[in-house]
């Protein structure tokens, strides 16, 4: 395993829609434990595939391995099925956008579905910071980051702060 560079804003990968994933092959299971690997030495609790320039629809995610045991997920072909009504606002940060922490309001429980590295779909009701985390990565697969998600004046706050 490797640790990858992480691509940083604003380069133009990390607002590219990403393509499915083909087939799960050995090359597919080789980036994603690399993408573990970066993403534990970030220290992060998640990161996608365009993060480390790679445009597929995968990403990684641990939200508990900083308080406790590693509890991995590789997430291949994701899909959204469901997002609760009942929305949160809560501080994120991005590993993409490094220093900057912007309010983003997110569906507090989701149904998403995926395949392993195994093939096998799966499917999960996530809440909480599950939830938050993988919706986060999610959108890194559709081209979006937090930054897109803020009025215009966060916006140019988050952008200063930045660039400054």
């Amino acid at each position: 395993m490797a640790v990858l560079p992480v691509l940083v804003w604003p380069n133009p990968i990390l607002t590219t829609p990403c393509t499915a994933v083909a087939a799960i092959t050995e090359d597919l299971r080789a980036l994603a434990a690399d993408m573990l690997a970066t993403m534990y030495a970030a220290p992060g609790r998640g990161l996608a595939a365009p993060q480390v320039g790679a445009t597929l629809r995968m990403f990684v995610m641990d939200v508990t391995w900083k308080e406790g045991k590693p509890d991995p997920m590789v997430v291949v072909n994701p899909e959204i099925l469901w997002r609760s009504e009942e929305t949160a606002v809560g501080a994120e940060g991005c590993l993409s956008i490094p220093g900057v922490t912007t309010d983003i309001r997110r569906a507090k429980e989701i149904r998403l579905r995926w395949s392993d590295l195994a093939g096998q779909v799966q499917d999960a009701h996530l809440t909480g910071f599950a939830a938050i985390c993988a919706q986060h990565e999610y959108d890194h697969l559709d081209g979006v980051l937090t930054l897109h998600r803020l009025s215009p004046e966060a916006r140019a706050a988050a952008e200063a702060e930045y660039f400054a």
